[in-house]
């Protein structure tokens, strides 16, 4: 942005201040208002980065509560504008309220003009950094996957592994908690497959009765049951050509497994009621969040099906684990619902980080994005709180970032697990570590640790 594009805007009532202030600032895009209300509509017509403004406004030039109100109302309608205020001599109790209530600075008159330029070239190199910071902002960290955000290791690898799976017809298991984004995984699988211009349709095993879930994935034909008064295509023809997900598969009923299983095998339906083989070309995905073995050992999963349906298994790791991943997140969903919303919040407290980092989200993604959303509606001020999000945690046991701490906590754990594996022989102990054996004593003095305790006599 180059000095002949900046927009900005003078709020002064002052006919000769005004003329000097325009002036002053030629070289700038400036726009002119007298008025609260003129004020608005040049800045809604022309949206300014910079406003200099008068806080002494007609009607009652001599008192400050038109110009703050004025203030409230641009922050309100430009929350990223800065705004520079122009106070009388010595009233700096008005300009410190104007500070509080969102203005970037303050000048007071007598004006000098080189001093007030500085002060204005510095809000537009301010605001034009916050700008480009916003835009880096929008491009955080994604993956090649739309509208998938993965920044942490795990998030990284499961994104490989979706984009080397996509292109084949591989049945896919995606494993994962509640809440960890299994549905939207397997819809990034399908636009990124040859049947993206194709349906994707998408079943919950566990949401539909036992007697109508054959009938929604298969079909029926016309008087197969009490109410079938027509020929009803299923799922599985629905998505012919494209692609069918089975979400939390584990919980289909074991008479309708077999059908499935025959389905995946043959790649052929037949209609409830029907007798009539219809070929299908499908991809299938399926989802669970349980555990497929332990639900075949408790005989509630039939084993071949599982083969089947787990050609290709994709673990999805649960929030909590996504380390770093987790505030790129957070930060990608609170933008999403403050544009929704209309709202400008610019992010979240030191306290919300913490909470955020600390908390154990046994809800997954789903949980943050449902607290994010309520956030961004009952947040009062610029941040969004610990308080706004519902989240009341410990922060005395939130993870340290201190290195020093970090590193004491790993070396106290490793020389525990040490001593325990040698029952407290310091050679062993020693060589387990890598260490020397004075080194390992120097360590257990420096945290106050014994290799006694660790003996068989003393676990005997």
């Amino acid at each position: 942005m180059g000095d002949n594009d900046r927009k900005l805007l003078i709020v002064e009532d002052d006919p000769g201040l005004l003329n000097q202030l325009k002036w002053c600032f030629e070289g700038y895009e400036v726009y002119t208002a007298e008025d609260r209300e003129t004020a608005i509509a040049e800045l809604r017509r022309h949206e300014p980065a910079v406003v200099l403004q008068d806080l002494g406004l007609p009607p009652k030039p001599e008192g400050v509560e038109e110009g703050l109100a004025t203030l409230r109302d641009t922050i309100k309608l430009a929350p990223h504008t800065k705004v520079i205020v122009v106070t009388g001599n010595g009233d700096q109790e008005n300009a410190l309220t104007a500070i509080a209530q969102g203005a970037y600075d303050f000048y007071e008159k007598p004006v000098d003009t080189d001093t007030l330029k500085l002060l204005v070239d510095r809000a537009f190199s301010i605001a034009e950094l916050e700008a480009e910071n916003r835009r880096l902002q929008h491009q955080v960290s994604e993956s090649p996957l739309d509208g998938i955000v993965a920044a942490s290791e795990g998030m990284l690898a499961v994104c490989k592994m979706i984009e080397k799976v996509a292109p084949t017809d591989v049945t896919t298991l995606l494993l994962g908690e509640s809440g960890t984004g299994k549905e939207l995984l397997a819809r990034a699988l399908h636009r990124c497959s040859p049947r993206a211009d194709n349906n994707f349709v998408a079943i919950n095993c566990a949401a539909i009765p036992e007697n109508l879930l054959e009938s929604e994935l298969f079909g029926h034909e016309k008087g197969a049951f009490t109410g079938a008064v027509k020929t009803t295509p299923g799922k599985v023809e629905v998505a012919n050509g494209g692609t069918l997900f089975l979400d939390e598969i584990g919980d289909m009923p074991m008479p309708l497994q077999a059908k499935m299983l025959r389905f995946l095998q043959e790649r052929v339906i037949e209609r409830v009621g029907g007798r009539e083989e219809i070929s299908v070309d499908v991809r299938v995905v399926c989802a669970t969040n349980q555990n497929p073995e332990s639900l075949i050992q408790q005989q509630l999963f039939r084993e071949d099906l599982y083969y089947r349906v787990a050609e290709i298994t994709i673990n999805i790791p649960p929030y909590r684990d996504r380390e770093e991943g987790r505030l790129i997140l957070a930060r990608t969903l609170l933008q999403k619902y403050c544009k929704k919303q209309k709202r400008a919040l610019n992010g979240f407290s030191d306290d919300a980080i913490q909470a955020i980092e600390a908390y154990s989200w046994p809800g997954n993604v789903r949980e943050l994005e449902n607290k994010i959303k309520g956030a961004v509606i009952m947040a009062d001020g610029k941040l969004v709180t610990a308080e706004d999000l519902g989240l009341n945690v410990d922060l005395d046991q939130a993870e340290s970032l201190n290195l020093r701490e970090v590193r004491q906590h790993a070396e106290t754990k490793a020389i525990r697990v040490a001593l325990t594996k040698s029952y407290g022989n310091i050679s062993k102990a020693a060589e387990l570590l890598g260490i020397t054996r004075p080194t390992l004593y120097d360590l257990l003095s420096k945290y106050g640790l014994s290799a006694e305790a660790y003996s068989k006599k003393a676990v005997g």
